[in-house]
């Protein structure tokens, strides 16, 4: 099965290279079994565990049960994990269209970047999804190829945003040394204009996400900034305060941040 995903996956890359934002309705062209397998995890139930992580009820861990890698992998390159998506960010638009704007231009929405913005799915898909240990050298290998896809689902929500007049200000835990791959990555995905782009500085050296996040979100609102909504992957994108006026959280069982 993995010469022939990793054969789909090169081809998509070179795909999105040449079309550009042409292609942001897909992220792979595989379409494996579906995801709700019962009959290879005896002793646990991956589809329990997976939403045990997403209620945030399964914290702090550190990898995908090996007993999940062939679950994860199939939710996450099937069709649920991109309805699962458009379930989250259809909501969001909803909302986003019933509020009233202040009219100053201070109207923000939160976008978190890798698994919600950008998609590192592709180098999960060589990495177990999830079952390795994280791995800082190749993750940042995988980052400065400025080849991670929009999730599809997400692009469309920044788009209509944009169309309502509110603003995109994207949070990310990536250093700052990172800026340059990331604005260009951003771009090439079909990402083209933001308010900010708030990227990790050395000062929260060995604080939490949520710290660092919450801290972030903190000073925009000092600014002036008003924080009409913030979407993520992970809870640490959310919680912490000043989160804004409603949170929205995307499907991931593939990593845990705290």
């Amino acid at each position: 099965m993995f010469p022939l995903l990793l054969l789909f996956l090169a081809t998509l890359v070179a795909t999105s290279q040449a079309q550009g934002d042409h292609i942001a309705h897909q992220i792979h062209l595989l379409r494996p079994q579906s995801g709700a397998r019962k009959d290879d995890v005896p002793s646990l139930s991956c589809v329990s565990w997976r939403l045990a992580v997403e209620t945030n009820n399964m914290v702090g861990w550190k990898t995908v049960p090996k007993e999940c890698e062939n679950y994860v992998g199939h939710y996450m390159l099937g069709d649920q994990y991109r309805k699962d998506s458009a379930v989250v960010t259809n909501e969001a638009y909803l909302y986003a269209k019933s509020l009233k704007l202040g009219g100053k231009g201070k109207d923000v929405w939160i976008f978190d970047i890798d698994e919600t913005s950008l998609s590192n799915l592709p180098y999960y898909a060589k990495h177990g999804f999830g079952v390795e240990q994280f791995n800082h050298t190749s993750s940042n290998e995988w980052v400065n190829t400025v080849k991670a896809p929009a999730l599809p689902e997400s692009l469309k929500l920044y788009k209509k945003l944009l169309s309502l007049g509110i603003k995109v200000v994207f949070l990310t835990g990536r250093p700052n040394d990172q800026r340059t791959v990331t604005t260009t990555n951003l771009k090439n995905a079909g990402y083209h204009s933001w308010e900010k782009l708030i990227l990790k500085g050395s000062s929260y050296s060995g604080k939490t996400a949520v710290v660092y996040k919450s801290t972030e979100r903190r000073k925009l609102e000092r600014n002036g900034y008003r924080v009409v909504g913030n979407i993520g992957d992970q809870w640490s994108d959310l919680l912490g305060g000043h989160s804004g006026n409603r949170m929205f959280k995307l499907p991931d069982p593939l990593y845990y941040i705290s």
